[in-house]
């Protein structure tokens, strides 16, 4: 692509970045850079319910940006969502494409609602993809060479160390590798080895809480928070909702159009069967998200690049995709005029204003918050056991309480605050999770819940603890029963920042 198309397309991204509304998605990503920026580790110290990757990575961004951290993170993921179109269409080139064919499918992709939402917020999405994207530029050269085979294999051991639902792709192409002895899989493996490496140090870190939040808290999670809408669960809805998110953007004709050469000429090419792999690893979780579908895009627009070198698209072909291109813009256009919610801007407003309440009552933190991505503009750190935001919170029945605080993890029913804990609610927490009740289960711990004059959120504190009574009193008073003391202890407190 040349530069003024990059440049165009970088000052949309980080445009929409800046404008897109607060979502409750990026409570967990924002805090987990934070905590790990100061020393914390993820499963460790702190839960982290994806793979670990991306914590480690935008940690320096976090130490860089300070109070800015969160608009940061946001803008990070809209240059690597630049990356990516950028690769998908470099790696067009490579299958054949001309120029023109190559900058529509790019756009094409990078137009799709699932691309445009996954990279407008601080989630976990843009640098996955980004790895693929550049992995699959790499192995789509001709000349291939050690340096080349190393580089696809550390990218797509990046990728799923960044999000696990990219292991399918990725051992998709390790499967065509081991039968094409031209794509050197011995070296792939070699390449993947730090990444690996890198994952089994934090697996040691905390065994369990690796794998609760890897694996255990993905698959059981929904199941119970979809328990009272069980129709979320089902397989209809699940091919409704897929059709849906496809339908927002270009990615469904292109499916159409790649399936149907692919049966004409009886072949599976490569960029076919990652795409393939790709709708897989999406249509696993129960529900299936727009996100999720992000791994099956790189691919499948560098297939259609393939297939109208092969055979051009039609005037009526073109129009079909111009229509689903703009209807891919809609979600996104919608979702920055909808009255309500909180732009990011208003978002860091109220956050300078929240940290100047903060100051004048000279609290210092860690704040029990379902709203963690707010405090880096505080000045303050989360409390550890709240780095989940609202996603563990939320659930009932997924651990007993002693794995709770092994994990580091608090549910609403179990709440025990320590006297004196400083509680944030309001923001975009709870009304965007769907669940009021969450900010007022943490108000319930509190007393004199107050709102921060300019902005949407609210200060609380637990009661402090009960004076010590004089020694001859406590040796006059009756023993209180096991069963009537306070089982609950602090807050663990997060190490010190660094200078």
């Amino acid at each position: 692509m040349n530069i003024l198309l990059l440049t165009a397309l970088a000052t949309l991204y980080i445009a929409l970045a800046l404008l897109r509304p607060v979502d409750h998605d990026e409570s967990q990503y924002v805090a987990a850079a934070v905590l790990t920026a100061h020393g914390l580790l993820p499963y460790r110290d702190f839960a982290y319910l994806q793979t670990p990757l991306q914590p480690f990575l935008l940690a320096p961004i976090a130490v860089l940006t300070g109070a800015w951290t969160w608009p940061a993170l946001r803008l990070t993921n809209a240059l690597l969502g630049l990356a990516s179109v950028a690769f998908v269409h470099a790696a067009a080139r490579r299958t054949g494409a001309s120029p023109a064919t190559a900058r529509l499918c790019a756009a094409l992709f990078a137009t799709t609602d699932i691309l445009l939402f996954s990279i407008g917020t601080a989630r976990n999405d843009a640098l996955p993809a980004a790895c693929l994207a550049a992995a699959l530029w790499l192995i789509l050269r001709d000349n291939r060479t050690r340096a080349g085979a190393l580089g696809i294999g550390l990218l797509l051991a990046a990728a799923v160390a960044a999000k696990i639902s990219y292991a399918l792709p990725a051992a998709a192409y390790g499967l065509y590798a081991l039968v094409h002895p031209r794509h050197r899989v011995w070296l792939v493996a070699l390449g993947a080895l730090p990444v690996v490496a890198f994952v089994g140090w934090t697996f040691a870190l905390s065994p369990e809480g690796f794998l609760f939040g890897t694996l255990h808290f993905p698959a059981q999670a929904p199941a119970e928070y979809y328990a009272a809408r069980p129709w979320k669960l089902s397989l209809a809805a699940k091919a409704l909702d897929t059709l849906k998110f496809l339908a927002l953007g270009a990615a469904l004709p292109a499916l159409v159009l790649v399936a149907r050469a692919a049966i004409r000429r009886r072949r599976v090419t490569l960029p076919d069967l990652l795409v393939l792999a790709g709708l897989v690893a999406a249509l696993l979780p129960v529900p299936t998200w727009r996100q999720y579908l992000l791994p099956m895009l790189p691919p499948l627009f560098v297939a259609l690049a393939a297939v109208w070198t092969a055979q051009p698209p039609t005037r009526a072909t073109t129009r079909i995709m111009t229509v689903f291109a703009l209807l891919g813009l809609a979600p996104t256009l919608a979702t920055l005029v909808e009255p309500g919610r909180l732009p990011l801007v208003t978002a860091m407003r109220e956050a300078a204003t929240l940290r100047r309440t903060l100051d004048a009552r000279r609290i210092a933190g860690p704040i029990v918050t379902l709203s963690p991505q707010i405090l880096p503009a505080t000045g303050r750190l989360p409390d550890p056991r709240f780095a989940a935001g609202p996603f563990y919170f939320r659930s009932r029945t997924l651990l007993d309480p002693a794995a709770e605080a092994r994990l580091h993890l608090v549910a609403r029913d179990r709440l025990r605050l320590a006297p004196g804990t400083v509680i944030l609610t309001g923001g975009e927490s709870a009304a965007t999770a769907g669940d009021p009740r969450l900010d007022a289960a943490l108000e319930k711990a509190a007393s004199g819940t107050v709102a921060v004059p300019g902005t949407r959120f609210r200060l609380s504190v637990t009661p402090p603890a009960a004076p010590v009574a004089p020694r001859s009193a406590r040796h006059n008073s009756p023993p209180v029963p096991p069963h009537a003391r306070d089982q609950s202890g602090p807050a663990p407190t997060p190490r010190p920042p660094r200078a």
